[in-house]
């Protein structure tokens, strides 16, 4: 069983808010009349006994923010349930592996972003959407961090590569029949903004150069390992045009689905 839920948050993005309107709208996209509700590998997407919307979480701020995503994604972990979550700026992410580190041992992550986010101090606030990876790392949460579609490392972040030892592909060196393996279970977090505007127009951080959507679900079909959650962060509608990345963010969000529960 997955449940999906959505994180309303955005107060730790540096450039624009708008994201937390996003998990309600991804919903909507996934659910639409406009297409159905299977996975390219079969997966059933609409299977209520398989997938379960847990709905959209009431956060105050600040640490206490942190802690309640704490503590409702473990509650369900406990459940033997896994999860995928809707952002939301990427800070979500950080509470989310402090709760699947508890339930998996040997944790991985494939992070799929334009965006390193490993910046150890972005403007004195220790749960930037610039900095949850340095988080993540400087508490040795996970075994191995993979990053896709970089392309915006700078010299401090490239610092902190080396630091927590972070396997990076710059999309300079990207390739389309990238396969990836992993050893133990893996969480995939995507950031919207790793594909280029083209594909997903509707992000607080535009960056050209980025992956197609066939590129990141063929990342998705092609990884080798037990993926066990995700979350797809940094959609922000308010600069979205025809609701075409909320469109993109419900296919990913059915692929990511099929590739955990097929």
């Amino acid at each position: 069983m997955i449940s999906i839920i959505g994180i309303p948050l955005d107060e730790n993005s540096s450039f624009l808010r708008g994201s937390a309107k996003a998990p309600p709208l991804i919903l909507d996209a996934f659910r639409s009349d406009a297409s159905n509700m299977y996975a390219e590998n079969g997966f059933n997407c609409g299977d209520s006994g398989k997938v379960k919307n847990f709905g959209k979480l009431q956060l105050t701020a600040g640490k206490a923010a942190m802690d309640s995503i704490q503590k409702v994604v473990s509650k369900e972990l406990n459940l033997n349930q896994k999860v995928v979550s809707l952002g939301g700026d990427h800070s979500i992410t950080f509470p989310i592996i402090q709760a699947y580190s508890q339930s998996y041992s040997d944790l991985n992550i494939l992070h799929i972003d334009a965006h390193p986010d490993l910046y150890d101090n972005f403007e004195n606030n220790p749960y930037s959407h610039a900095s949850p990876f340095a988080r993540i790392m400087e508490k040795d949460l996970v075994n191995r961090l993979v990053q896709v579609g970089i392309r915006t490392l700078n010299d401090h972040q490239k610092e902190q590569v080396k630091r927590f030892g972070v396997e990076v592909i710059e999309m300079n060196n990207f390739d389309s029949s990238l396969l990836l393996q992993f050893d133990g279970p893996v969480y995939i977090s995507i950031d919207i903004d790793a594909l280029d505007p083209a594909f997903a127009p509707g992000i607080s951080h535009l960056e050209p150069g980025g992956l197609s959507t066939r590129d990141v679900i063929n990342i998705i079909h092609q990884l080798n390992g037990n993926v066990v959650g995700g979350d797809i962060v940094e959609y922000n509608p308010d600069r979205d045009i025809n609701g075409m990345t909320a469109v993109v963010g419900a296919k990913l969000l059915k692929e990511l689905l099929g590739k955990i529960l097929k």
